[in-house]
């Protein structure tokens, strides 16, 4: 089998680069390893920059986001028993965030793909990415129980951290660079109402703690654990115990309900250099991993499917490779960006249980900054609603 452009993963980097392409008449095919239901079922992010929501609404992907998805102006800061909001709008132009879960992105362009023709290969094993560094790259892969070879003019690898994109790529030339946290995540869904109208970011003497949503009936909330934290044992009620003491604020109550799901994430930093190997491309989390504190895992792999199709789409049409070209640069100056954001949020707001008092009186100034400074909350706005692509 031949196609234009071969992407592996089915996630929102490779979903979206995929539509991205269909949309301008270039073919491709995906080649997932999962199921579908798994792949339209897992739990993963739920905040999209305005640039997201931007790429999703021109593309004609946006339609169910803009009917079920939660517009937010801004964000709580929450800290020695106070609440300070930062307005989105006001430091950034009128720009916001929606809050629209992954799942439901991912739903909506494989949704799309089944309607427009597309080609999604799901329980598709990739095995190997051969002649790379050739004009006519391929990918082997099992599916159906038989072996099978894609021959493309690019491959766009979005299979995630552990994918085989990153490990086709010659050791000589990869450098990667990692940092790990001393704590993890502890995240719940709720079939609950949110107690809040935005999202609250707490920091505690007990440990940061998060409220989000997925929905107006449902809540998502997440507490700082240790990274071997056993799951086992958090019964439901010491998690909302921990929760209304992270969130402990004068007037204000924190409603309980029903908790239908529950997990640990680890925490960690990660970032691959470059993003290409002759005509093989990385994308989304097979090239970098952010903490979710700053809400940009998805939205990154969002802007590297943005760009990546746009200079897919000059070369094609165009016949001219300046964009292919300098794809690694400039999607690794965005992805640096925001790493440090994701680490700036982090640490300002967790508690490290290696660190003392000190530590934590700057957290806490920095905090202060923020919630009495202009110039202070517009940097923190600007980078969470999404600094331009290019």
């Amino acid at each position: 089998m031949r196609t234009s452009v071969g992407i592996i993963g089915a996630g929102p980097a490779g979903l979206l680069l995929s539509h991205l392409l269909r949309q301008a008449g270039i073919e491709n095919v995906v080649l997932e390893n999962r199921t579908r239901d798994y792949v339209e079922h897992r739990q993963r992010a739920g905040v999209l920059e305005q640039n997201t929501v931007d790429a999703l609404r021109s593309s004609g992907a946006g339609e169910r986001m803009d009917r079920l998805g939660l517009r937010h102006d801004g964000i709580e800061l929450r800290f020695a028993r106070e609440g300070h909001r930062v307005d989105f709008p006001s430091h950034t132009g009128g720009r916001s965030v929606m809050v629209y879960a992954q799942t439901e992105v991912v739903k909506d362009l494989i949704a799309l793909s089944e309607r427009q023709g597309g080609t999604i290969r799901f329980e598709a094993e990739a095995l190997a990415i051969e002649k790379a560094d050739t004009g006519s790259p391929l990918i082997r892969y099992r599916h159906e129980g038989a072996e099978h070879t894609l021959e493309c003019d690019i491959v766009a690898a979005c299979d995630g951290f552990h994918g085989i994109g990153r490990q086709s790529m010659p050791p000589s030339l990869l450098r990667t660079w990692s940092h790990e946290y001393p704590f993890a995540w502890l995240g719940i869904l709720a079939d609950v109402p949110p107690s809040c109208d935005e999202l609250i970011y707490a920091n505690h003497e007990r440990g940061f703690a998060l409220h989000s949503m997925r929905s107006p009936q449902v809540s998502r909330l997440y507490l700082q654990v240790a990274p071997d934290e056993d799951l086992n044992a958090w019964p439901d009620e010491r998690i909302w115990a921990e929760l209304d003491a992270r969130f402990e604020l004068p007037g204000w109550s924190l409603e309980h309900g029903p908790i239908t799901e529950k997990g640990i994430t680890p925490m960690r930093s990660f970032v691959a250099e470059p993003l290409r190997y002759g005509r093989l491309f990385l994308a989304g989390d097979a090239a970098h991993i952010v903490p979710p504190t700053g809400a940009k895992g998805l939205n990154l792999a969002a802007a590297d499917a943005t760009l990546l199709a746009a200079a897919i789409i000059q070369a094609h049409d165009k016949g001219d490779e300046s964009l292919l070209d300098a794809y690694s640069e400039t999607a690794l100056r965005r992805v640096w960006r925001a790493e440090h954001f994701s680490y700036f949020m982090t640490t300002m707001l967790h508690r490290d249980p290696h660190a003392d008092e000190f530590a934590h009186r700057l957290q806490l100034s920095n905090l202060r900054y923020i919630a009495s400074s202009e110039a202070a909350a517009a940097s923190l706005a600007e980078n969470y609603v999404g600094l331009p692509v290019v």
